[in-house]
């Protein structure tokens, strides 16, 4: 077996690296390990330095130089992420190197083109270990180099990178991890229909939570303070039913004015039937998990007026089993609940002609 350095040639402008080649077959040689040493930065842009890997939390260059090398060594990398030559390292070196790569916007054009983008986002989840937490880091600062280029955000608006990402953000405390993601999410909340799905997916509130905790890092709190804004801007632009949903998804409901609304009600009433009913599924989750009053309250009245103004009402909402929740919150010993409970059965029994009927 043949032992040595293999160097990873990288266009002008840009990081130059010598790899220790370890675990990577190239035509038939076996090599032992890989190691990316920075030897000079490029100045293509004036911001601060990852500290990690040289790459700046701003735009990257936009230099379009390329060389053979270049090319080879992406289909090299991407061989590499999908057929691992060494169980626990070799993914990990394949996503240092191509960070190194990526960061000219030539690499993320031919990796994009190449299909490569896929491989990527199966690694994005959250992380325990040092090994992993370093990989979770790296992978994302490949994600965040695309989130600069529309090829590649087309295809992270058809995956699941999107939800994954806030699941990472979620539950990490590493900060250069929440960093990178946050500095990811800002970027990609303009574009296409990114900043409803961030809505839809819980966003705001993370945000919200994240920017109460104690973080040193200037660029993280400044993102978060944008992130934030950009959210509430998009909520602004919701319509009323993007509104009404993204309420119920979050489980967090209130008496706000479009509950009793019948023009709202009129108007939306056969967007109820979209995702296989999810947001009657959804309410009559909150009446089996949530323990406060007033979501429960108007859970059960939401679900009569369905009831009283989808043509197949009592049918659907029956055929979801939600009438044994709605009963059993007949005895609950909020008068509010118990209230609306019964207007719920009373449309569930009598229809929502005669329930009314009853009501006044």
């Amino acid at each position: 077996m043949w032992h040595g350095f293999i160097t990873i040639l990288i266009p002008q402008n840009s990081i130059k690296a010598v790899v220790l080649a370890n675990s990577l077959y190239v035509h038939g040689v076996q090599f032992m390990s890989i190691q990316v040493r920075r030897l000079s930065t490029d100045a293509a842009t004036s911001t601060s330095t990852d500290t990690n890997l040289g790459l700046k939390h701003t735009e990257p260059s936009r230099v379009l130089k390329c060389s053979s090398s270049t090319y080879y060594n992406l289909r090299m990398l991407e061989l590499k992420l999908k057929n691992p030559s060494h169980p626990s390292r070799g993914i990990p070196t394949a996503i240092t190197c191509l960070v190194t790569l990526l960061k000219e916007p030539v690499a993320r054009s031919l990796f994009v083109q190449a299909d490569g983008v896929k491989l990527l986002v199966p690694l994005i989840s959250p992380a325990s270990t040092q090994q992993s937490i370093q990989l979770l880091y790296e992978t994302c600062l490949c994600v965040w180099l695309f989130s600069y280029y529309e090829p590649a955000i087309e295809y992270l608006a058809t995956s699941r990178t999107l939800q994954r990402l806030i699941e990472v953000v979620k539950g990490s405390t590493k900060e250069k991890v929440v960093r990178v993601v946050i500095l990811t999410l800002r970027n990609l909340l303009p574009k296409g229909t990114f900043g409803a799905q961030m809505v839809d997916l819980g966003l705001p509130q993370i945000v919200q939570s994240l920017k109460a905790q104690a973080w040193s890092d200037e660029d993280l709190l400044e993102a978060l303070n944008q992130l934030g804004d950009g959210l509430k801007a998009n909520i602004k632009k919701m319509s009323s039913f993007d509104k009404y949903k993204h309420e119920v998804l979050l489980g967090h409901l209130d008496w706000s004015p479009m509950h009793k609304d019948p023009i709202f009600w009129r108007e939306n009433i056969t967007k109820f039937e979209e995702n296989d009913f999810q947001i009657l599924r959804v309410l009559i989750t909150i009446l089996d998990t949530s323990g406060d009053p007033r979501a429960l309250a108007v859970a059960c009245f939401d679900l009569s007026q369905f009831i009283q103004y989808h043509p197949a009402g009592r049918v659907i909402v029956n055929d979801l089993k939600a009438k044994e929740r709605v009963m059993k919150l007949m005895n609950h010993e909020n008068p509010e609940v118990t209230k609306n409970a019964l207007l719920c059965i009373q449309r569930l029994f009598l229809g929502a002609k005669y329930a009314s009927f009853l009501q006044a």
